[in-house]
């Protein structure tokens, strides 16, 4: 026993005569934005660190004395400070200065540690959110056609951007590449409703950046994606409070005000931070339809700090309509606009007049929300909970909870009974031959008006999609760093990720006679049939009112578990990972049936046939199971090149919509699509030139697509496909300084891909057919790249740049081929004040599209096999046209 006391107190002592200080501080940039991953270390010595997400960090030393603390990163300046080390806690910060190149940018997402681009052993790109702010961009597709190998749609606006990533078929949308913020899924289960993700949350100031991720280790952690992962990473306050209001204005009525604060909450000493983002639009373009583009979103965070983490809570509301442009008859071969009756090109055929549209239905009155376009109220609130038991042991969890109500309206451009411009008297004759005559008069304006015989109409389908959403996710894990013998490192991970998500996906259709011109204006039509009859064919430009033609509930649980290893042994990185998942969900799909009302208007009170929900459901369940395996290596062959490689073999559960239920069926045959990604190459980095090259090889296997089509005039899912494909590509990346803070930049993607098997189920006539194969991948285009010149010496700074978009099919039959499409941007500022302070003022402008390419994004692809050739018209969608923006950003 005396021994033992005599043992304990001879420790205490003897840990009471070192005396150990203390190390924390803050690590920078020249621009305030905190560097994650920074390397902190007393010379000639093994005591030291890394710093965290937010650039903090923290260590104690058992030296003592005069000792030297640098802090290095690759693509800065390394930095040193003279401490003098007694016992008493000390606080260190540092502001490194930029010296490096696109490489150089700590990756956040896929990842379990903090590291470069350079080191990681796979393809990710990033891109600051003062780039995004400098370029005024408005959508997914602005912001992510510098990316190589993403093909980026955004001519539908600046919502539900199609998003196609190298190498594999998709509808578009988020499909295979979830959007994420800070770390979790604004939507964990794709492709429930159909909406893409990005109608549930815009960009905003308040982000660092967005960083995405392709293949690799992509599919392990949290929500996985075999293609990869759009992740936007928030700010977060910290002890230098800071404020940015960003000002916009455009042609076409644009305003919008985009404003951010963080700081400190309570005094000095507090360990708790804020901050406040969001932005208010209005706006009326890019094309000017007649209905406004407008809403808010707040976003928010406050995070507390302490001694071995943090807990950060935050949050999101939205209330924004954004309208919605379809594809539009365009002439055929040429693909020019056509004129309308004033002699103008027609960019849009969605009226105004139609806005506050209702009608009765059996169910009651319906009103339509086609004026809000795409609409969006609700939001998510997420708690993020870091933890270091010790130096070598990390726990963290995510935990969201979200709740949106969201309307899609759609205006299906020339799906009527007559789907392309018409005259008025060949219009009648086609609905009534051998009539005796018409009357025709415009819905607004003078009401004796009547419309000229030769003057151009047109009918359309309106569908309303009703799609609220809630969704439940979380993730959990724990990372223990292990050092080894030889002087590597492991960091392995065991992780899990868990969710529900529940959605509708309600549809109410009508169609629509208007006048062929931009804002058109509706027309009421009545006209006597050949036996004498007075006809009233529509009455506030509706001609039928098909009312609800879908009534379906869908829920799908999400439960993975992942295991991965980070290692790193001299001049080599090693990752390693698997993960398992198991899925199950519910379709319940309700019954429609036809009604006869009487429909009351200023003209008539007749007889009218709609549908509406009977109250009958038929319900499906599916599940099943997947499994993913990542290995990845890179070698650091010398200072300034690096080689690296990937496999992966990854699943994607299809999406439940496509299994819809049978009757006398219970549970559907429900299997993971596989995917296997392959992918070597070399990144360089030096002070003048950074930049990649890579050869990749995709297959996908077992993959379900459901095509919807126009067929009868109402909208339905026309073909469920089974399908396998496979791609080669190659692509590099460049970024040259080849004058002080003037640089070239530049991607360049090249892929031959190919359809090997597939199989359509007509889910109208039941029967089955093997078509299309060997053909290319549908809206793939084989080539892709971006070139352009950035000059910025923190005072004055201007850009041009183009992105490229090779031709490409717009289905795969590949009987109708898409030109390629440039799309040219200039931009250009000053800034004023003492940027060392974060008091200045950015005045800008920059042009999108500056050479007003009229290209075509996609055909009709829901035309079924009617848009699979070309005649005298052709629907497709054009990109969005020029348009000038001037900001003004104030720090301070």
């Amino acid at each position: 026993m005396k021994k033992i006391v005599f043992a304990v107190m001879s420790l205490l002592l003897g840990v009471n005569t070192f005396a150990q200080t203390e190390i924390t501080g803050t690590i920078k940039d020249n621009s305030g934005e905190p560097i994650p991953g920074a390397n902190i270390l007393l010379v000639n010595s093994t005591s030291g660190t890394t710093s965290d997400f937010d650039g903090n960090y923290i260590f104690t030393t058992d030296l003592t004395g005069n000792q030297i603390l640098r802090v290095s990163y690759l693509g800065f300046s390394t930095l040193e400070k003279s401490v003098e080390l007694d016992g008493t806690s000390l606080n260190v910060d540092f502001v490194l200065q930029e010296g490096g190149q696109q490489l150089d940018e700590v990756v956040l997402t896929a990842s379990s540690t903090f590291r470069s681009q350079k080191q990681a052993p796979l393809s990710i790109s990033s891109v600051k959110m003062k780039e995004i702010t400098k370029l005024s961009a408005n959508s997914q597709a602005d912001i992510l056609r510098s990316v190589p190998g993403i093909t980026a749609e955004g001519g539908g606006g600046e919502t539900a951007t199609n998003v196609f990533v190298r190498g594999l078929p998709s509808g578009g949308q988020y499909v295979f590449n979830p959007l994420q913020y800070d770390g979790m899924p604004l939507m964990s289960t794709f492709g429930l409703n159909s909406s893409a993700h990005d109608v549930y949350a815009r960009p905003d100031i308040g982000f660092k950046g967005v960083e995405f991720v392709r293949g690799g280790s992509a599919i392990l952690y949290g929500a996985g994606s075999v293609a990869g992962i759009i992740n936007y990473t928030s700010k977060t306050g910290d002890t230098d409070p800071g404020n940015i209001i960003n000002l916009e204005v455009a042609n076409q009525g644009r305003f919008k005000t985009d404003f951010y604060s963080g700081g400190q909450l309570g005094g000095e000493d507090s360990n708790t931070f804020y901050a406040f983002t969001g932005f208010v639009r209005h706006d009326r373009g890019p094309i000017d339809t007649g209905l406004p583009t407008k809403g808010v979103q707040f976003r928010g965070n406050i995070k507390k700090k302490f001694d071995k983490g943090s807990f950060t809570l935050s949050g999101q509301f939205i209330n924004d309509k954004a309208q919605f442009y379809m594809p539009l008859p365009l002439k055929g071969g040429s693909r020019e606009r056509l004129n309308g009756n004033d002699g103008k090109p027609v960019e849009q055929l969605l009226p105004g007049d139609l806005a506050n549209t209702s009608f009765f239905t059996p169910g009651g009155t319906y009103n339509s929300p086609i004026a809000d376009g795409v609409s969006t109220t609700g939001g998510y609130i997420m708690g993020d909970f870091d933890y270091r038991f010790t130096d070598d042991l990390r726990f963290k969890s995510k935990v969201r909870y979200a709740n949106y109500k969201h309307n899609f309206a759609l205006y299906v451009a020339g799906n009527g009974d007559n789907g392309n411009p018409i005259t008025l008297n060949n219009y009648v004759e086609s609905i009534a031959p051998g009539n005796q005559g018409y009357t025709a008069r415009y819905q607004s304006g003078n009401p004796n008006q009547q419309i000229n015989g030769s003057d151009l109409v047109i009918d359309n389908l309106h569908v309303d999609r009703l799609r609220p959403m809630t969704d439940y996710s979380g993730e959990a894990s724990l990372t223990k760093a292990i050092d080894t013998e030889n002087g590597g490192s492991h960091n392995i991970t065991l992780g899990s990720f868990i969710a529900r998500t529940e959605a509708e996906d309600v549809n109410y259709q009508y169609r629509v006679l208007t006048e062929f011109n931009n804002d058109p204006r509706l027309v009421n039509l009545n006209y006597t049939d050949a036996g004498g009859n007075n006809v009233v064919y529509s009455t506030g430009g509706l001609y039928n009112r098909i009312g609800q033609t879908a009534n379906n509930f869908l829920s799908q649980n999400r439960v993975a578990f992942y295991l991965t290893d980070e290692m790193i042994f001299d001049r080599w990185r090693f990752d390693v990972g698997f993960r398992w998942e198991h899925t199950d969900g519910e379709f319940n799909k309700g019954g429609t049936t036809s009604g006869t009302v009487y429909d009351n208007t200023e003209l008539t009170t007749e007889l009218r046939d709609v549908e509406t929900a009977d109250g009958s459901f038929l319900h499906t369940t599916v599940n099943a199971s997947g499994w993913a395996v990542s290995l990845a290596g890179l070698y650091e062959l010398t200072d300034v090149t690096n080689l690296y490689a990937n496999f992966s073999k990854g699943y994607f559960f299809p999406q439940i919509r496509g299994f819809g239920p049978v009757a006398g069926i219970s549970e559907n045959v429900y299997d993971p699509e596989n995917i296997i990604q392959f992918e070597a190459g070399a990144k360089f980095g030096t002070s003048k030139f950074s930049g990649s090259v890579a050869g990749y090889y995709v297959a996908l296997t077992d993959r379900i697509k459901i095509l919807q089509a126009i067929v009868g005039g109402q909208l339905i899912d026309q073909t469920r496909s089974e399908q396998d494909t496979r791609t080669i590509g190659v692509e590099g990346t460049g970024d040259y300084r080849f004058a002080e803070n003037f640089s070239l930049r530049g991607t360049a993607t090249y892929q031959a891909h190919e359809i090997t098997k597939n199989i359509d189920f007509d889910l109208v006539n039941g029967s089955s057919t093997e078509a299309n194969v060997g053909n290319e991948l549908a809206r793939q285009p084989n080539f892709l790249g971006s070139l352009g010149m950035y000059y910025d010496n923190n005072a004055f700074d201007a850009n041009f740049g183009f992105n490229y978009t090779g031709k490409k099919f717009t289905d795969d039959t590949n009987n109708i081929e898409l030109d390629a499409i440039t799309i040219a941007r200039l931009g250009a500022g000053y800034t004023f004040g003492q940027l060392e302070n974060n008091q200045s003022v950015r005045i800008g402008f920059s042009v999108f599209n500056l050479f007003d390419d009229s290209g075509i994004t996609e055909g009709n692809p829901r035309a079924g096999s009617a848009g699979q050739s070309e005649s005298e018209y052709f629907v497709g969608r054009p990109i969005l046209p020029r348009r000038f923006f001037v900001t003004a950003t104030f720090n301070f």
